[in-house]
């Protein structure tokens, strides 16, 4: 294959990709790609912006990047001047780049909110310039650890399973970016990276903020491949700093500042023609090349398979009369008897084709009641001074004037109540992320059905709601159980720990008002009943 006929494989994979976010399924195709993976503030979105050389990615504190970007570099030689097109709004030609960016995040607001929500549905954008080289990546949201605005708590481990969907895949090379002036061991990315690809094949390591080191240290061992070794290695780039950001600095000129600092610092002059952004780029774009190059007889046999099950499903359909209403008849409840086994399939775990690169269905239920169920349960953390003080002014009020000797069991019961009342938001919770989950496998099945749209959606309308009808349902009979719990509180249980337990762990622990100890013990066994 020619140097030209190499440099067409990218755009071709690139129209591939887009068919593909046209259908809204990747068809099971695992297409070559390389995923961008870092931590927040780690200098991602300045290593795609030089590439481009323009300022077109939002900006800000938290999780900025919320939804996956699929960013399609097209170097154009004809093209007058640089302009942008977004898959969404497929023929419009964005040539003004703030424009870009407000697009990406009007996006992104449509599918996951304005309030910090994420979504794994893809972004598609493509940049036109003579000035760049054919190149595809996907900026993938930062990893995080604390959620903000409406993002659920377990956030981080959100994230982490959208990179997983992507960097799990053979087909995938991945790009780790680290910023030089954190310890390499602490490196999200790479910890990530290592995860999937243990021998470091497909991973290509980035270090930024090189001119951030502290006075003496330097990144030298690193960047050779001498502390963490890379088969790909390291490519080390300075990024614009966040004052330039601000200042508009242009990034012709921040790349020529790289340049030099790359020639003039003396732990890395010796190579600085393998440093830098625009040597990054070039790597790049014969990596992805390279890579494409080599998955290309995988990926055709696995095509030709789909295509040749297809053309047989298509074939049945063809010989079928126009106005034979027995054979359409027939049809129908054939899609929708393959719908309800694909279904079923997905639930219970018998797929033909197993997913070896995420949970889905089934699995992924499971995984809600046995971990993150226990998870919100575990979040339910009792404040110990709160608690003491609570049990202080129901006992005192209940006294009134009196002083009492014994801990009145209205005193115990009102606490307790208390309690219970709390394990209704994870049990709620729980149902609302089993019902999502319920819904996402049913759109998965849903999409055999895609050549009658009608009969697709009146399926899938059909299921949701008999889906949500049950939720109802299991909302309404939770509410009722807690009530029952509320009702009556079984001292007798043989969970409870009694007056004469309470007596004995009274003597082994410091001494304190006996009617607060009796009182904990109670609070304690009856939540464990």
């Amino acid at each position: 294959m020619g140097n030209q006929g190499m440099q067409e494989l990218i755009p071709l994979v690139n129209r591939l990709h887009e068919a593909f976010g046209v259908l809204g399924t990747s068809c099971n195709l695992e297409l070559p790609q390389i995923a961008v993976v870092g931590g927040q503030s780690s200098g991602k979105s300045s290593v795609l912006e030089s590439f481009v050389g323009r300022d077109f990615l939002p900006r800000g504190s938290g999780i900025v990047t919320r939804r996956p970007l699929v960013l399609q570099l097209i170097s154009s030689n004809s093209a007058l001047i640089e302009y942008a097109e977004f898959l969404h709004c497929k023929g419009k030609k964005f040539t003004n780049f703030n424009e870009v960016q407000r697009e990406i995040e009007a996006e992104t607001d449509r599918v996951t909110g304005a309030n910090k929500g994420i979504s794994s549905i893809p972004i598609y954008l493509r940049v036109y310039s003579p000035n760049v080289l054919n190149l595809t990546l996907i900026d993938l949201p930062g990893i995080t650890k604390v959620p903000v605005g409406d993002q659920p708590p377990d956030i981080e481990y959100q994230i982490r399973d959208m990179i997983m969907q992507y960097i799990c895949r053979e087909n995938c090379l991945i790009l780790a970016v680290t910023p030089a002036n954190m310890d390499l061991a602490n490196s999200d990315a790479l910890k990530l990276a290592k995860d999937v690809d243990p021998q470091g094949q497909r991973t290509i390591g980035v270090i930024t903020k090189l001119d951030l080191m502290d006075e003496g240290t330097d990144a030298r061992d690193v960047l050779e491949n001498r502390v963490l070794p890379l088969r790909r290695g390291y490519i080390g780039v300075v990024n614009r700093s966040q004052k330039d950001i601000d200042g508009k600095k242009d990034i012709s000129v921040a790349i020529a500042a790289e340049r030099m600092f790359f020639l003039s610092h003396p732990a890395y002059k010796h190579m600085a023609d393998h440093m830098g952004t625009p040597y990054l780029q070039r790597v790049l774009n014969q990596q992805l090349t390279i890579h494409i190059r080599e998955t290309l007889p995988a990926f055709r046999n696995q095509l030709e398979s789909q295509l040749f099950s297809l053309d047989k499903e298509a074939e049945e359909y063809r010989h079928m009369g126009h106005n034979d209403q027995s054979r359409k008849t027939k049809a129908l409840m054939h899609l929708i008897h393959h719908f309800g086994l694909d279904f079923e399939k997905l639930i219970e775990g018998s797929g033909d084709q197993v997913d070896t690169v995420q949970l889905s269905g089934g699995a992924k239920i499971n995984r809600i009641f046995h971990e993150r169920f226990p998870f919100e349960l575990s979040k339910m953390e009792i404040n110990e001074k709160e608690l003491r003080r609570e049990i202080g002014y129901a006992i005192k009020n209940i006294h009134g004037i009196r002083t009492g000797l014994f801990t009145p069991d209205l005193a115990f019961e009102t606490i307790v109540k208390k309690e219970i009342v709390k394990l209704i938001d994870p049990c709620i919770k729980c149902v609302d992320m089993v019902i999502d989950e319920l819904i996402v496998t049913v759109r998965q099945c849903i999409i055999k059905l895609r050549i009658f749209p009608k009969l697709q959606d009146e399926t899938e309308r059909i299921v949701t709601t008999h889906i949500r009808e049950q939720e109802r349902q299991t909302k309404d009979h939770i509410f009722l159980l807690n009530k029952i719990q509320l009702a009556y509180i079984n001292t007798n249980h043989e969970d409870f720990i009694g007056f004469a337990t309470a007596q004995q762990r009274n003597h082994q622990l410091p001494r304190k008002p006996s009617t607060w100890n009796q009182f904990s013990d109670h609070r304690f066994a009856i939540i464990h009943h």
